[in-house]
């Protein structure tokens, strides 16, 4: 991680910290004060953001530090794993907002929440979707998952927010018309907060669980580190290419097939320009391992025990 990077992403995940903190003490004196349970269990979900962007700080600082003995390919997997614990984070909350929401369900609601909790939940929306929009897009520009994924956590708490707005608008409009059935739907709001927790929280886990996994980048997403291959002089051929994920950067295996009447220096050359160039255009690829082999011009229709197999070279 560059240092660069690393300034943009911790200044955003920073930003993440003093708005949901600030949101979740707002929001938690106010349905204190309001005795909104729709209200209290948005400040848990914002609560929850705090430290889902603790986490995402600590996986940036992790990811920043360089290459050594252990952990040779650097420590880019840092990020993926800040947005697992974030992602289990958000399931532990999602539990434990339901059975706060489903306790007051069953134990009865005997008055609406008091209308100035309205207020609060609007500001929330508002600040929320500006965090989210501003993460996202940094998230996307750094190539970093887990500020995409706490980007998708505020976008998350909009969504709670609404679903918070519309309990407690609906509990006052009980109130109004003198309908305490309607007292139910702050407390119903909540578990609906819940259960949006708990499916935001898994399908965070599922997808950063596949990316920290190696991903291999679909053929299609690969196609210009390809072309650009097979536009460097001296590359006969491109055999092979795939392209690893590794955390928020690419990691690249290729093997090339050079004339094979030429030196072994010049093969190492021309694998140099090819390894050089990637990284040099692709700023996610931040290594290439170039196989190195003759070119044959009946391969793969020969028989394969035609003549003994060549030993590739290989350039890191």
């Amino acid at each position: 991680m560059t240092e660069e990077r690393y300034k943009q992403a911790a200044a955003g995940a920073w930003i993440g910290i003093a708005g949901n903190l600030a949101l979740a003490l707002l929001k938690g004196v106010t349905g204190y004060l309001a005795n909104s349970k729709a209200l209290m269990a948005d400040a848990f979900h914002s609560a929850s953001d705090v430290v889902g962007s603790v986490a995402v700080l600590a996986g940036l600082r992790a990811a920043k530090l360089p290459p050594d003995e252990d952990h040779p390919y650097g420590h880019g997997k840092a990020e993926p794993i800040a947005a697992i614990i974030l992602s289990v984070l958000l399931l532990v909350v999602g539990v434990e907002i339901g059975i706060s929401a489903a306790k007051s369900i069953y134990g009865g609601v005997h008055e609406p929440p008091e209308g100035f909790a309205l207020t609060v939940l609007i500001l929330s929306i508002i600040v929320k979707e500006a965090m989210f929009q501003y993460k996202f897009r940094l998230g996307k520009k750094l190539a970093s998952q887990a500020l995409i994924a706490n980007a998708w956590e505020h976008r998350s708490d909009v969504y709670s927010s609404i679903a918070a707005f519309v309990g407690v608008g609906g509990a006052m409009l009980g109130s109004y018309f003198g309908t305490p059935y309607l007292y139910y739907l702050d407390p119903i709001a909540g578990l609906v907060v819940a259960v949006m927790v708990l499916r935001m929280g898994y399908r965070l886990l599922m997808g950063t669980v596949h990316s920290t996994m190696d991903h291999v980048l679909h053929q299609e997403d690969a196609a210009d580190l390809l072309e650009t291959v097979q536009r460097i002089k001296g590359v006969i051929a491109v055999d092979q290419l795939r392209a690893r994920e590794h955390g928020h950067y690419v990691i690249v295996d290729v093997k090339i097939s050079v004339n094979p009447r030429i030196s072994i220096q010049e093969g190492h050359d021309i694998a140099k320009i090819v390894k050089y160039t990637l990284m040099k255009r692709f700023l996610h690829v931040s290594d290439v391992f170039v196989h190195v082999n003759p070119y044959d011009a009946g391969y793969p229709y020969k028989s394969a025990d035609s003549e003994p197999d060549d030993m590739p070279t290989v350039l890191h």
